[in-house]
């Protein structure tokens, strides 16, 4: 098989996979969003560093999680970069997607994004995978912590939002 065939296929795998993950790669990212570091820049820095290791992958762990840590590291390292420390990024919704018998969901949701905007950077992350329905291998795989670490934090972050929550 000739390089520019090869290059071809690992082009249209890659744009597949890109389409098909763009959603996860996107919460990351939006998560991290501060003004030094914009939205579209981490997403394109994040993108472009898949694309550098895309080649690599060796299939030792799900193409998702491969895909959330990369991301994770991406945005956690652009931040580092520039110095800062991540500011609240308001996580938003359409307040058309509920209708009146769902005000109830509808404050929860508000309440749930609040008390998620006023954590930490990894907290952020370990809350939006939980979210995900990562199980706590995965998120420790992603994240870099043990599983221990994962449930234990996790217990933290509950009781943590939960005091929040009665402030």
């Amino acid at each position: 098989m000739n390089d520019t065939r090869m290059n071809k296929e690992l082009e249209q795998e890659f744009t597949a996979c890109i389409k098909e993950y763009e959603r996860v790669i996107y919460k990351v990212c939006y998560l991290y969003t501060t003004k030094s570091a914009p939205f579209h820049d981490l997403y394109q820095e994040s993108v472009l560093n898949i694309w550098r290791a895309f080649p690599k992958f060796r299939h030792e762990c799900k193409i998702s999680t491969w895909i959330y840590r990369i991301t994770l590291n991406t945005c956690i390292s652009f931040i580092r970069k520039e110095k800062n420390i991540p500011e609240i990024v308001p996580l938003t919704y359409e307040s058309e997607w509920f209708t009146e018998e769902e005000d109830s969901f509808k404050e929860m949701l508000i309440e749930l994004y609040r008390l998620i905007n006023n954590l930490g950077p990894l907290d952020k992350s370990i809350v939006l995978l939980y979210l995900e329905k990562k199980d706590y291998a995965e998120i420790a795989e992603i994240t870099g912590l043990t599983v221990t670490n994962v449930a234990t934090k996790l217990s933290r972050i509950k009781e943590k939002m939960r005091k929040m929550s009665h402030n």
